[in-house]
């Protein structure tokens, strides 16, 4: 506001004017955020394009997730450990200074005047490992002050201690009065691991190539020829959420906008066989992406026998082998991800005898068992892996790689992956008005008479054309 004319030009205010506090627009946002109106941005922006007939229901959309990066220095589990010890040491000298300079040991004020930091530490690995084993002693004095009875009951209410009893259950064990380093293999698994006492909610992911401590965006937008390319809606969820549990939550949030397309285009990590039938039957919304395909040995070989190969009987409840056999044990099972699944064995005589039994299983003397899901999610699944092959497919779902273009757009334009906030509602917000200016835009260069973009070609690559 004090520097870009183009701020004051839009709003009609003197090249002379000062702007305003930092703290107006940081208010502002913990109001918005209390009274749980974050999408009002957009959905106000929605309606307006609605009434002049820029949005409509039952069009085509597409969705994609990218990963976000939050606001918070990367910590290898040492630091995190002791970072935290330190950020609750900086909260109690600001709320109780003089009962904490009355316990605090003078070493600690050397040990934790200064942001913990990996090249701070010894590389010799039993140095290293007594300096793990000393914050962990620390860390556990300073909570048994916290909870002695003569110390205020209301310290252990403040977010920071609360963050420091957490981490330290996670990232250590004790027993008969030692503490001991939890190894890699006995700590909670990411979903539910802290990594920075800073930002909580923040976990660490790995996807594909990609490592990174933070969220996912998942941005839903309109895709039809004669409209302009409008974002409907956008998620902001935990970087270790699967986008196979955001289908049937994005599909809820666009009815309630009352926004559901009749085609939905989405990547593998959004589709399975129950979403393709609820999505169909709950919204009326087609589901149009490719499913995972079969990645078992038997697939890939040439001479293998997949599940493909094995006759279902629904009614009776088995399978009947290429050979002819039928299976002896029918049993399902209760996913909380996924639908019901289903495990059909054969007998173990039958398979031990087998001419053909190398094609079927490695197990050395274990019968062969097929898994697959309730019969709808099934014959939607292999339904979608024959059409998947189709060239119509490939045509229709040649769509859905334009929303790669919005990711990038949101990226480099609108700085979707920059976080300026701690914590993921605060986060939510920041996706909300990037969507927002990001449709303001687009709209004013529809206006304009520009058309939603095509894919670049280069000079030379035209030529192949």
């Amino acid at each position: 506001m004090k520097t870009r004319i183009d701020f004051k030009y839009l709003l009609s205010l003197e090249l002379t004017d000062p702007g305003c506090d930092f703290s107006v627009l940081s208010e502002f946002r913990s109001r918005v955020l209390k009274g749980g109106l974050e999408e009002i941005f957009l959905t106000t922006l929605l309606s307006i394009c609605r009434e002049r007939g820029w949005v409509k229901e039952r069009g085509k959309q597409r969705t994609d997730s990218t990963h976000i990066e939050a606001a918070i220095r990367t910590m290898n589990r040492i630091e995190c450990a002791g970072e935290t010890l330190r950020a609750a040491l900086n909260s109690l000298a600001v709320v109780v200074p003089d009962w904490l300079r009355a316990h605090t040991p003078q070493a600690w004020y050397d040990r934790y005047a200064l942001r913990i930091q990996d090249f701070r530490m010894p590389r010799e690995t039993t140095k290293l490992q007594a300096l793990v084993e000393q914050i962990g002693q620390d860390g556990w004095e300073a909570l048994n002050w916290i909870w002695e009875t003569d110390a205020p009951s209301w310290l252990r209410n403040i977010p920071a201690v609360e963050i420091l009893r957490c981490v330290w259950l996670q990232q250590f064990w004790i027993e008969d009065g030692k503490i001991g380093w939890r190894s890699n293999d006995n700590i909670p698994p990411s979903s539910l691991l802290i990594a920075s006492p800073y930002d909580t909610q923040a976990h660490l992911n790995i996807k594909r190539d990609i490592v990174w401590t933070g969220y996912k965006a998942h941005l839903t937008e309109t895709c039809d020829d004669v409209s302009p390319h409008l974002i409907l809606h956008v998620e902001t969820t935990a970087a270790t959420t699967q986008d196979m549990e955001m289908t049937s939550i994005i599909h809820q949030r666009l009815e309630r906008k009352q926004l559901l397309p009749s085609e939905h285009l989405m990547d593998t990590g959004y589709v399975d066989g129950e979403h393709l039938v609820t999505s169909q039957r709950t919204y009326g919304v087609e589901i149009i992406g490719p499913v995972a395909v079969n990645g078992s040995w038997q697939s890939k070989s040439p001479e293998g026998l997949d599940n493909t190969q094995f006759l279902i009987d629904w009614e009776k409840k088995n399978v009947t082998c290429p050979q002819g056999k039928t299976s002896k044990k029918w049993t399902v099972k209760q996913d909380k991800n996924v639908s019901d699944v289903i495990r059909a064995q054969f007998s173990k005589k039958d398979c031990l005898a087998c001419s053909v039994r190398s094609q079927c299983t490695r197990a050395a003397v274990n019968p062969r068992q097929i898994v697959f899901r309730q019969r709808e999610h099934h014959e939607a699944i292999q339904a979608a892996r024959k059409r998947q092959t189709t060239k119509a497919f490939k045509e229709r779902y040649a769509k859905r790689s334009g929303i790669e273009g919005t990711i990038s757009q949101g990226v480099r334009a609108f700085g979707l992956r920059v976080s300026r906030y701690l914590g993921q509602e605060k986060k939510h917000l920041q996706h909300v008005l990037i969507a927002t200016a990001m449709n303001v835009v687009r709209l004013f260069q529809w206006q304009m008479g520009a058309t939603p973009s095509q894919r670049h070609i280069s000079h030379f690559a035209s030529l192949a054309l």
